[in-house]
Formats: structure tokens, C-alpha cells, sequence
């Protein structure tokens, strides 16, 4: 009984910001962003990605709630623009990719989805940062490296959510010219988070960064060296076990080669990693091994097949 007691508050909490009207909502809406800031390992480590998917929407609008009477609440800010960010990857996006071979008008009504949630969980990432730092994302348009010199290493996960969900909507709007050209606002917040604390996430930022390296338009010759280097430091982090960096590779360098061996060794690599081996990230890696699947099932739409040459030499090592 003690412990319902206790829980009590936090559900009429939840009433208060729901309906609205309770003369207590700014300490309960504080006291649940706490409790929902920290909620995200919950989700991380399940292992039935067709109920976080049903589960994920009620918890954002909750939080959206929650932030509509403690609109500066720095967890609450970071959680849900990660929120939205993964969401919007591990569950639209996918749908849209799939029906892209079938059906290319849900395809592209599920892909502007994507790209607004994707923009949605940027604006709650900036709004993070300018809560931190007044002023932040008014600067950033201005003079990119001053304002994210102001970043210290407490604000490297909003830096990279930011960075993630600006980037992946820059990837769906590639036909709107105002959206593509805040590219280079993309690099500046990466590259921050990169320096302030590389090894953030167990390998997160440079799983993002093998990515990055193939599209920045601001890379050095070489991108393909600095991308194979984020792989293999995303992969001493994480302990080889993050599928997503492979995936990476065989999305974006692989495929950019037409290195059919590379890619299928890429994705082979990440469908090896048992999900269950590291409980924090077994819903990441669930969604990402279900893309390596379909990734290869559909290679040949791709990419062609290896042709030996006289010596019987194929392709690329990964």
C-alpha cells in the first residue's frame, strides 16, 4: 500500500497536465519530466518493437504536454527530440522504405510524415540548447562555430540528437533548397559533440559520423578513410556490439562503391551481433538488424552482382 501511496502523485500528476486546471501543474509537471527524462532505458531494452512502436505516440504527446507547463525542462527537452528522432527513424521511415518498391504514394505521404518529425525533434533540440544557453540557435544560423563554442560537454546528447534529426530531415527534403543549405548547421553540431566527448554513447557519434563523412559537404578528400576510421572506433566503444554501425557502412560507403561484397559482408557483421548481449541498446539493435534483412533480400535492386575478374578477385573487403 505504501508504494501505491507514493505513486500517487505522479498520477494525478498525470491528470493535472492532461486536463488541465490543477493550481499545483508547474511542481507536477517538473517532478514527471523527471520521471519521464529518465524512462528511456524502459523502452531501449525491449524487445518487442511493434509495441514500443504502438506504445512510443501517447508517451510523446505526454511529454509535449508536460513541456507545454515546464517548457525549459532540460531532460525532458533532450528526451523528447530523442524521442521523436527515433521514433520517426525506427518506425516511419522504415514503413516508407519498404513501400517505396511497392507503393510509392504511401511511400512518400509516410516520408514527409517522417521529415516533420524528424524537424519536430530538431526544434526540440534547439530549444534544449537555447535553454542552456540563451540565444543558442539564433547564433547558429549567424555564425555557426562561435555559438556551438559555447557547448560544454553536459550538452553533447542534445547536441547530437539535434544533429541526428536535422540531418535525417536534410536527407527526406533533399528538394527543398532552404532546408539543404542549413547542411553545414548539421556539421557544426556534430563536430562540437565530437570534440567535447567522442566516446559518448558507447560509439553513438562516430556511428552517426560514418554517415556523415560520405555526405558533409565540407569534407577534406579522404571521406572514405575518416568514415572506415569512425567504424571501427564506433565498434571498439560499443563493444561490436551495435549493429547500426555496419549498417551505416553498407548503406552509405558500400553502396556508394557498388562494392556488392562490402555490403553484404557489412550487413552479415551486424545481423552476427546477438541483440541480448547488450540490454541497453537490444531495441536499436532488433531495428536495425530487421534493415540489414531488408537490405538484403532486396540487394539486387540495389546494387548488381560481384563479377569475378580473370583472377577471380570480387570486389572490396568491408
Amino acid at each position: 500500500m505504501s508504494k501505491l501511496i507514493h505513486k500517487m502523485p505522479i498520477a494525478t500528476a498525470v491528470l493535472c497536465i492532461l486536463l488541465g486546471g490543477c493550481s499545483v501543474e508547474r511542481l507536477a509537471a517538473n517532478k514527471l519530466g523527471d520521471v519521464l527524462a529518465a524512462g528511456g532505458s524502459v523502452y531501449a531494452s525491449d524487445d518487442d518493437p511493434e509495441l514500443i512502436e504502438a506504445a512510443t505516440p501517447f508517451s510523446l504527446k505526454l511529454m509535449e504536454s508536460v513541456l507545454a507547463e515546464s517548457p525549459e525542462h532540460h531532460g525532458l527537452l533532450t528526451a523528447t527530440a530523442a524521442g521523436f528522432t527515433q521514433f520517426a527513424y525506427a518506425f516511419v521511415q522504415q514503413h516508407a522504405d519498404a513501400a517505396s518498391l511497392e507503393a510509392p504514394g504511401v511511400a512518400a505521404d509516410a516520408s514527409a510524415r517522417a521529415k516533420r518529425l524528424y524537424l519536430r525533434a530538431r526544434d526540440y533540440g534547439l530549444r534544449g540548447l537555447d535553454a542552456a544557453h540563451p540565444g543558442f540557435s539564433r547564433a547558429l544560423t549567424g555564425d555557426p562555430a562561435a555559438a556551438v563554442s559555447r557547448a560544454r560537454k553536459a550538452d553533447v546528447e542534445l547536441l547530437y540528437w539535434t544533429a541526428a534529426a536535422w540531418a535525417a530531415a536534410i536527407g527526406l527534403g533533399k528538394d527543398e533548397p532552404e532546408l539543404v543549405a542549413e547542411i553545414g548547421l548539421v556539421s557544426a553540431l556534430i563536430d562540437r559533440a565530437a570534440a567535447l566527448d567522442e566516446a559518448w554513447g558507447h560509439g553513438t557519434l562516430h556511428g552517426f559520423l560514418v554517415t556523415w563523412e560520405m555526405v558533409r559537404p565540407d569534407a577534406a578528400p579522404g571521406r572514405e578513410e575518416r568514415a572506415r576510421a569512425h567504424l571501427d572506433r564506433a565498434v571498439e566503444l560499443s563493444g561490436g556490439l551495435d549493429a547500426g554501425p555496419w549498417v551505416a557502412w553498407a548503406d552509405s560507403v558500400c553502396l556508394a562503391r557498388a562494392d556488392r561484397p562490402c555490403f553484404e559482408r557489412a550487413l552479415e557483421a551486424a545481423l552476427a551481433i546477438d541483440p541480448d548481449a547488450e540490454p541497453r541498446s537490444r531495441l536499436a539493435n532488433i531495428v536495425m538488424q530487421r534493415r540489414a534483412r531488408w537490405l538484403l533480400a532486396h540487394a539486387d535492386r540495389w546494387i548488381l552482382p560481384p563479377l569475378e575478374d580473370a583472377e577471380g578477385v570480387e570486389g572490396k573487403s568491408p
